[in-house]
């Protein structure tokens, strides 16, 4: 699984359907991001810590920059925030991040997995059909999310 070199920052965020500021959390492996979204308090900042902990690294927390580019969808963060994730009940907490990443896998904490295998999902944004996740409310998701950045799905 290959990505083109690490995308140009850019923060406007002017572009109508070419650019979207979302309510989500974003981490990165090797210039591949993982977009969580979901309502207020479904844990986003916290699965994007528990990510961070197993070595992927910070794009942006709670508000995300997505733009189109002919590569694919590059998240950033807003400037304002940049750096910083909320760890709840710890406070907010100084975070190294990289500038930016190409969106490759979407996962939605607001609707719950029920399946052992499930379906192959997608997302639409600005466009493109990515990858989708739902919740897993499990010990391993964030080492699965975290493997489906490096390897991929297979079925």
């Amino acid at each position: 699984m290959t990505n083109p070199p690490n995308p140009a920052v850019h923060n406007d965020t002017s572009g109508g359907e070419q650019a979207r500021v979302l309510h989500a959390s974003c981490v990165a492996y090797q210039n591949r991001a993982v977009l969580m979204i979901g309502p207020s308090g479904a844990g986003k900042s916290s699965l994007a810590l528990q990510l961070m902990g197993l070595g992927a690294t910070l794009v942006s927390d709670d508000k995300t920059c997505v733009r189109h580019s002919e590569a694919g969808l590059i998240a950033t963060a807003p400037p304002s925030i940049k750096g910083l994730i909320e760890a709840h009940g710890v406070g907010i907490l100084g975070a190294e991040t990289c500038g930016s990443a190409y969106v490759r896998l979407v996962v939605d904490l607001a609707q719950k997995e029920e399946a052992r295998l499930p379906p192959q999902r997608h997302y639409n944004l600005l466009g493109q059909s990515l990858p989708l996740l739902h919740n897993v409310k499990a010990a391993h998701f964030a080492a699965a999310i975290l493997q489906y950045l490096k390897g991929g799905r297979n079925a």
